[in-house]
């Protein structure tokens, strides 16, 4: 039995196959069987495309890769943290996956940037031996998630800066240019981020801070304790945001990363969301103001406004 021929036979019929159709044709081994496709792909005749469960062949050439790299629309990676380059990672899953492809410009920038902030953090401040990396693309937006089992955002930056609590921590991430490696890092990935992206994530302890660019505003809220950190953060195809204009918005003339400038909305009414407190208050200077029945994070929100 001619295995190359039958696997390019099944192969000239249906575009692409995995190495499970030509063991169930043959009856033979999947080690017999993968030992003939290394051989295929060693003369150049076909590609694998995808890993693990999700990998089959095509021919080669470039329009038959990037035609079964198109139907790959998601990938989840577990990663061993050591001496890992998240720039390595990136190019890998491009190679692998369909997720970056046709995507506008200023969309793919604003994934590349955010992408390789985020894993970098998880390499370099996480402590975790593992880190999962999940990306996911629709017709509508691509999602990344980025998880690691280490000591956790929100409680490094309460350590490292010496801080009360995590919700202190909190408060110093969302007033950007803060970071626990001031020597490495300034401090500007997750600022820019949360300033390019749709929605940014972060979920550690018992908190998950919300940034929000589609309504524009940050929220604070308990959530299910977890150890380590995820990051969540989506970007929608159609976007408009350009991360350069981004970067002038929040830089001066020398190009340094100095400008800060974040508005916290408070309450919501029905489906419209109120950013009126301190305008209202500017109005009415005598008058006094109290809130009753505040968590912890809406209390620090009200806070913080008032400051």
């Amino acid at each position: 039995m001619d295995l190359k021929k039958i696997i390019l036979s099944k192969l000239k019929k249906r575009k692409e196959i995995r190495a499970a159709d030509i063991i169930k044709r043959t009856g033979f081994s999947r080690a017999y069987v993968d030992r003939f496709f290394k051989i295929l792909q060693e003369e150049g005749e076909i590609a694998l495309v995808g890993k693990a469960n999700r990998a089959r062949y095509v021919y080669s050439g470039k329009q038959f890769l990037l035609r079964a790299k198109k139907g790959i629309r998601n990938t989840r990676i577990i990663l061993s943290n050591k001496n890992l380059s998240e720039d390595i990672i990136l190019e890998q899953i491009k190679r692998d996956t369909g997720i970056f492809i046709d995507i506008r410009k200023n969309v793919a920038e604003i994934a590349d940037y955010a992408f390789l902030e985020m894993l970098n953090n998880a390499i370099e401040h996480s402590r975790s031996r593992k880190i999962e990396v999940s990306l996911n693309r629709n017709s509508r937006l691509m999602k990344f998630e980025i998880f690691d089992a280490g000591i956790g955002i929100f409680r490094n930056v309460m350590r490292k800066r010496r801080l009360k609590s995590e919700l202190e921590a909190i408060q110093d991430l969302i007033k950007g240019k803060q970071t626990t490696m001031p020597r490495a890092h300034s401090g500007e990935g997750i600022f820019f981020t949360s300033k390019a992206v749709d929605t940014l994530i972060f979920q550690s302890s018992n908190k998950k801070l919300i940034f929000n660019n589609i309504i524009g505003d940050i929220f604070v809220q308990d959530t299910k304790r977890i150890k380590g950190t995820k990051v969540i953060f989506t970007i929608g195809l159609k976007s408009k945001r350009d991360l350069a204009k981004i970067f002038r918005e929040f830089s001066d003339r020398s190009f340094e990363f100095n400008k800060t400038n974040v508005t916290v909305k408070l309450f919501k009414m029905d489906t419209e969301y109120i950013s009126r407190f301190r305008v209202w208050k500017s109005h009415h200077k005598s008058a006094s103001v109290e809130y009753k029945n505040a968590d912890e994070n809406i209390t620090f929100m009200i806070k913080r406004a008032q400051r």
